[in-house]
Order: C-alpha cells, then structure tokens, then sequence
C-alpha cells in the first residue's frame, strides 16, 4: 500500500495548480477489491477504481448523499500491471487520473477524448 499512496501523493503533485486544489479535499481509499455489495449493486470484480458521490460540477445540486472519493482496488491493479512494480504505478496514476477526471464531471467520452480512458 505505501508504494500506493507515493503514487496517489505524486499524481496529485505534478497536476496544475488550480486541479492539484480541487484534487487535494478529494479522499483516495485504497480496497483489495470491490465488496460484495458493489458486486451486488453491478460493479465488475476486475474494476481498477471507482469514483462515488458528487461530482465537482453536480455540488451539494446532485443530491448523492455519499460524499465524493475514489476507490483504488489495490489487488486489480497489481494484477493488471502483471506483478510488475513499474506497470503497478502506471495502473496507479493512471487509474487515479481516470477517476478523478469523473469527479470533475467528464463522462467516458470526455476521458477518452483527453487521453484518461
């Protein structure tokens, strides 16, 4: 997990100043995999990371009662960099981008356009 966090603390280091300040209130939590209960609510057991809660656009308007985050399943990621400690921060900042791009309220073709998907 410490390699992990670095990971998330550098990423959220290196973005542009006025990203890096909306960034730095959002929690990162770091879960093996997705719980039963996600698996239950649709959520794929290979999933990489999840945003939940309101996104920055939506504010307090959404009406999601979960408070914004990021999920990082730390296993999937190790697993899709193949066990590899260079691929794995890859995943990382990669993933953490993806889903952070999410909290600022771009949807998938939005990622895709930008390069997060």
């Amino acid at each position: 997990m410490a390699a992990a966090q670095t990971e998330v603390r550098e990423t959220f280091d290196s973005l542009p100043k006025a990203l890096r300040s909306r960034a730095a209130v959002l929690p990162v939590t770091f879960e093996r995999r997705p719980s039963q209960d996600m698996l239950a609510e649709g959520i794929e057991s290979d999933t990489l990371g999840l945003f939940i809660g309101e996104s920055f656009a939506e504010g307090e308007a959404g009406g999601d009662p979960m408070p914004p985050q990021i999920l990082l399943f730390l296993e999937n990621l190790w697993e899709c960099a193949d066990e590899d400690d260079v691929n794995y921060r890859f995943e990382i900042r990669t993933t953490l981008i993806h889903e952070l791009g999410h909290y600022l309220g771009l949807d998938e073709s939005d990622l895709e356009y930008r390069g997060l998907d």
